[in-house]
């Protein structure tokens, strides 16, 4: 019955009523024309997994990225794929879609790219949440977890080392001067 144009909506209200709507003014018709179209629209669905990626060869910082950008070759015009850092060592792999299923399908193929990148390392991916469609309540939650995990990153008052404190040795020598003691024989 509903096209995307939304003229089928009319069409039946025409019939229903038995005759032309004389009622709807042309500005009220394009108004609800363009209401339709905007709630007819899909929506498109995030497509979440969350992952522990670890490398401790010489290279591993290098390896976790290969494997990041293994995983986010996987995505394709329609569908991006975005592999992001939590907090060491955790990360989140997320794709937008409006299939979810193609959307996890891509999202479990970057995973298992990520993982044989990083395995080809020795490096070690464990999926702590598999592929799976989030919500906006799940979005706000993992949010707020970020900007609680940032918090905790940020240095306090006695992290950061100032000018005015120096580590104290052996005070203040002139070393041009030569030496303070002298030998005599």
């Amino acid at each position: 019955m509903v096209q995307d144009d939304g003229e089928a909506i009319f069409t039946k209200l025409e019939e229903v009523h038995g005759s032309p709507l004389t009622v709807l003014t042309p500005e009220v018709r394009d108004g609800l024309m363009k209401n339709i179209k905007r709630r007819l629209t899909p929506q498109p669905i995030k497509i979440r997994a969350d992952l522990e990626l670890t490398c401790f060869a010489y290279d591993g910082i290098e390896h976790i990225k290969t494997a990041m950008r293994a995983a986010e070759a996987q995505g394709d015009e329609d569908r991006i794929v975005k592999m992001k850092l939590v907090a060491p060592p955790l990360y989140v792999l997320t794709t937008s879609t409006l299939d979810k299923n193609k959307g996890v399908d891509i999202v479990l193929a970057a995973t298992e790219a990520c993982q044989k990148s990083i395995e080809a390392a020795k490096g070690k991916l464990v999926v702590k949440a598999g592929a799976r469609a989030v919500s906006a309540y799940d979005d706000k939650l993992f949010n707020e977890k970020m900007e609680q995990l940032e918090g905790a990153n940020k240095e306090v008052d006695g992290d950061a080392d100032t000018d005015e404190e120096e580590e104290e040795g052996m005070g203040d020598i002139d070393v041009e001067a030569g030496s303070a003691m002298t030998m005599e024989a």
